[in-house]
């Protein structure tokens, strides 16, 4: 069990993370400051929770944050279009939350500074929130490419499970 210094100290943590991987003022609108955490054995930070809900856990090799379908959709409420979001061919869309990978040949938009390795949120062209995953390609390179994977979905709106590894 945690004390409140320990956890404002944890939540702080978490919080500059999400700025320095998603920008500035993520952290804040992505984790409330009633977020629980799990840690590890080593007392690091592994995931995020709100409520029953994770929202985000903490990769230990690299320290960056993968977000689950409800971290995901925090995190579109803040950001404005098109931070790090890839736009879907409308006739694959209802496709997309429950298949593994989001292929280049879909992608009809996109933020131009994603890079490969970013999360990512997969959206509609209404910026309704598809899925979560990890971009494969470079923004550029997914509006250029016509066959291949783009992103590898972690999590889609109807799944209900993550695929996270």
């Amino acid at each position: 069990m945690s004390t409140d210094g320990s956890k404002a100290r944890t939540l702080g943590r978490v919080r500059v993370i999400a700025d320095y991987q998603f920008g500035a003022g993520a952290g804040a609108g992505l984790f409330p400051g009633d977020c629980r955490f799990t840690l590890s054995q080593t007392g690091r930070v592994r995931q995020v929770l709100l409520g029953d809900a994770r929202l985000a856990t903490l990769r230990a090799y690299d320290g960056r944050l993968t977000l689950s379908f409800a971290g995901a959709e925090r995190l579109r409420e803040v950001l404005l279009p098109p931070a790090y979001r890839v736009g879907i061919d409308p006739s694959v869309s209802e496709f997309i939350p429950k298949a593994k990978t989001a292929f280049a040949r879909h992608v009809v938009s996109t933020d131009p500074g994603i890079r490969a390795g970013d999360e990512v949120l997969i959206v509609t062209a209404e910026d309704g929130l598809l899925a979560t995953g990890m971009a494969l390609l470079s923004g550029p390179e997914m509006l250029s490419f016509n066959y291949g994977p783009a992103v590898k979905i972690r999590e889609g709106r109807e799944s209900g499970c993550s695929q996270e590894r």
